[in-house]
């Protein structure tokens, strides 16, 4: 979005993002939030934000799946407006509330032992790469392609590619070595066969295997339960860590994660987002044995970080935690609102002679434009981007908040009630219609 899309536009939001451009590089702090209207916004509660203009939009979006329980969620912004009136950064020695954190997450997440805090899931997955290069001394790290882990060097390529780039060398970014982007190597997801090929191709250089156990940055592709035990099996016998980044998956799904669902346990696992509810907090966990090589413990690989464990985010992490863990009902609500959701667009699709097909989990859902089985990004490849993002911002335009980017995925919260699905299915209705009638179908 340029300076020229916005003229004419006087909207109070237009004026605040061009006033924005003159001291941010474009005028936001991360580039996938410049999408369009609303330009900003200024107010959330629940399951709405509002934007600088007064409209109330129905929130999908839920900044990027942070927010699980609802935006300014009282069973957290209370206990976080108690942490400040407490002790504040001191950078020295350990507090209450980082022990507090670190028990509860070892007694939720299945293959946890011990954790440290991060303050992003980028930071989590950067520390679990390093670890997992200096126990096994190996230079490699394989990905699979349309996995996101992150803005750092060593995972940022392959994610959602063009027909052309994908499986080959597509960067995020200029700026990167060369010989960090050659330290990581593709792979097909729900496709053993492509990591044995690399296996085969690397012999005893791979240091870890990582994935999105739910690849929720192209939607929602669902593991075969057989992939992710192979997974489980040739990074055991070939002397790797198997990694899960669950900065998605993780407490969205389940309070142990996803592999509390799928009964595989990783070495080491990458969590964020929905477990501060919207306030910057992420951690790494594993087995003891893996953890204490960090420098804290007295390894050889380095833990630093200013604001790791700070005391405002350690209470947002506690309190949503412990909200989930008292009330299971949670998952229960998501879970079917997730269902009604995915089958009110699939029952849409088909009555309008769409071809497209809900995809999800849990409170996570998609719609792509293409036709099944979607198991894995080269599927992905067969969708119809155009309509994708056309559905997205029209949803948008008509109130209901759903990134306008191809293959991102929407995202139901503790505050979303069974009125805003049959709400949102009446506008999709419309919204779908409006594509096809529009040429936009293929």
């Amino acid at each position: 979005m340029t300076s020229a899309d916005l003229a004419g536009d006087s909207s109070t939001g237009a004026k605040l993002l061009t006033a924005a451009r003159e001291v941010i590089p474009g005028g936001v702090n991360s580039a996938t939030r410049l999408v369009g209207a609303p330009h900003a916004l200024t107010g959330a509660s629940g399951a709405y934000v509002t934007d600088a203009d007064g409209r109330r939009y129905l929130d999908y979006h839920a900044a990027f799946g942070a927010i699980l329980l609802g935006h300014s969620a009282p069973e957290v912004d209370d206990p976080v407006r108690a942490a400040i009136g407490g002790i504040d950064l001191v950078g020295w020695g350990v507090t209450e509330p980082e022990i507090d954190l670190a028990r509860l997450v070892v007694e939720m997440i299945p293959s946890a032992e011990q954790m440290i805090s991060a303050m992003s899931g980028s930071e989590a997955v950067a520390q679990a790469v390093r670890l997992a290069r200096a126990v096994t001394d190996r230079p490699l790290i394989l990905k699979f392609q349309g996995g996101f882990h992150g803005w750092q060097d060593a995972v940022a390529r392959n994610v959602i590619s063009s027909a052309e780039s994908a499986y080959g060398l597509d960067p995020l970014s200029r700026g990167i070595l060369d010989g960090a982007l050659d330290a990581t190597v593709i792979a097909e997801f729900n496709d053993l066969d492509s990591v044995r090929e690399l296996y085969d191709r690397y012999p005893e250089r791979i240091a870890a295997v990582i994935l999105e156990p739910i690849p929720h940055n192209v939607g929602a592709l669902l593991p075969d339960a057989a992939f992710i035990e192979g997974l489980r099996t040739i990074t055991s016998e070939q002397g790797s860590l198997l990694v899960f980044d669950e900065v998605i998956t993780g407490f969205r799904h389940a309070l142990g994660g996803y592999q509390q669902i799928c009964g595989v346990r990783p070495d080491l696992t990458t969590f964020g987002k929905a477990m501060g509810n919207g306030y910057p907090i992420a951690g790494l966990a594993g087995p003891r044995g893996l953890m204490e090589r960090f420098s804290s413990a007295g390894g050889d690989v380095l833990l630093a970080g200013t604001f790791n464990g700070n005391p405002v985010s350690s209470a947002a992490g506690i309190a949503t935690i412990n909200y989930l863990r008292d009330h299971p009902e949670f998952y229960e609500r998501t879970y079917a609102l997730g269902d009604r959701i995915r089958s009110g667009l699939g029952a849409i699709a088909g009555e309008l002679g769409i071809h497209a097909v809900p995809a999800g989990f849990g409170g996570v859902f998609a719609l792509y434009f293409a036709e099944g089985p979607i198991r894995g990004y080269r599927d992905l490849l067969r969708d119809n981007d155009e309509a994708y993002i056309a559905f997205h911002r029209r949803m948008t335009d008509r109130g209901f908040l759903m990134l306008p980017l191809a293959l991102k995925r929407n995202h139901i919260s503790a505050a979303h009630t069974e009125a805003d699905i049959d709400r949102t299915l009446e506008a999709a209705r419309d919204v779908l219609r409006s594509i096809r009638d529009d040429g936009l179908l293929r």
